[in-house]
């Protein structure tokens, strides 16, 4: 089983796979006859995802604890609430990254009524014995933004980002912008997370590919607890190698951050790809001290997440392949696509309700 996620998160692994299927579905727009509402529908296959009646679906999407990728859950997820007409939509997470405190959280918005979970596992090594106990209480259970880790995803599906690729991507626009050779640095998370090692592996396998006109310099690790962390090991690097670098790319966001800051103080020349849409690191995208950042979609796995659980919890649909991972994409975003990159996002949205329809759901 491939493993993807979302950016690394502060002292944790992080992992998601994605399952999903059946016989093909359809998609179409929903329709609203004269005196009431029409069912909530997407489609274009051979048989229907068409959400008839989601007011009996809560779901609930529950991170393993606070970071700024999962605050477009919240939106996302009212959005859900009210475009598919579900009985509620409620974004909940813990204060601590903590497996425990995570499933009691969990247990208690099942007691509240909440018979779907969209989870980010605090622990990809235990959080498929939660996704057990949930669907063990007739509760659906998807992986949203990571994956469990090993072969195997006791969750219904998995919608993440290919971590992989996406750190590819960003090494990729790096050594464009460095003009195909140089030296180059990569700053990353927690160096026991699987993620953190896919990563190292993309952008390992994107400096390769130069054949050797291009140099890892270094790769620095356990840098995401938190800003202050990142804070110092970016500016310990510029003291220290400032002169050689001609490239950096971080694939978590604390550095990501801490370096947008530490490249236009230092007056560095490197070439930085980041990660994510923080403001501060699009605002130095269009001021040119940022050459790039490579964007991930929480609002399509909120939002697709919650309409493919809605559909699984109401016995409308199954999976055809359960535990299948999907990409819920990752997208470079330049100074010249800066203010229009988001349209890219919602095509991929548009793209995944059609493809859970007809290639991952199998629906009556």
């Amino acid at each position: 089983m491939r493993r993807w996620s979302s950016s690394l998160l502060p002292g944790v692994a992080v992992l998601a796979v994605l399952a999903v299927g059946s016989a093909a579905c359809t998609m179409k727009n929903s329709v609203e006859p004269a005196g009431g509402q029409g069912p909530a529908s997407a489609g274009a296959g051979n048989g229907k995802a068409v959400l008839a009646d989601g007011s009996g679906v809560k779901v609930a999407l529950v991170p393993g604890g606070a970071h700024p990728f999962f605050q477009p859950w919240k939106t996302a997820g009212a959005e859900a609430k009210k475009t598919y007409r579900l009985g509620d939509v409620a974004f909940d997470e813990t204060a601590e990254w903590d497996q425990q405190k995570q499933n009691n959280l969990l247990s208690t918005l099942a007691a509240r009524g909440y018979n779907a979970f969209g989870v980010f596992g605090v622990s990809p090594t235990d959080i498929n014995t939660t996704f057990a106990d949930l669907k063990g209480k007739g509760l659906t259970a998807a992986s949203l933004g990571s994956c469990p880790a090993g072969t195997k995803n006791e969750a219904e599906f998995c919608l993440s980002t290919d971590v992989e690729l996406a750190a590819y991507k960003a090494a990729k626009a790096a050594i464009a912008a460095m003009g195909g050779k140089g030296k180059i640095v990569h700053l990353t998370g927690n160096n026991v997370d699987a993620n953190t090692q896919l990563r190292i592996k993309g952008v390992g396998r994107a400096v390769q590919e130069s054949g050797g006109k291009v140099q890892l310099l270094q790769t620095i690790t356990d840098i995401d607890k938190d800003l202050q962390t990142a804070q110092r090991a970016v500016s310990d690097l510029l003291a220290a190698k400032g002169a050689q670098i001609g490239g950096i790319v971080s694939t978590a966001y604390n550095p990501a951050v801490a370096a947008a800051d530490a490249v236009r103080e230092a007056g560095s020349r490197a070439k930085l790809v980041a990660i994510d849409d923080d403001a501060k690191i699009l605002g130095a995208i269009k001021q040119g001290t940022v050459t790039a950042t490579v964007v991930q979609n929480p609002v399509g796995q909120a939002q697709i997440g919650s309409w493919a659980l809605a559909l699984l919890q109401t016995k409308q649909c199954t999976m055809r392949t359960p535990g299948q991972a999907i990409d819920s994409g990752s997208f470079v975003v330049t100074k010249a696509n800066v203010a229009t990159y988001d349209s890219a996002r919602q095509r991929k949205n548009e793209q995944l309700k059609k493809q859970f329809a007809e290639k991952v759901l199998a629906c009556r």
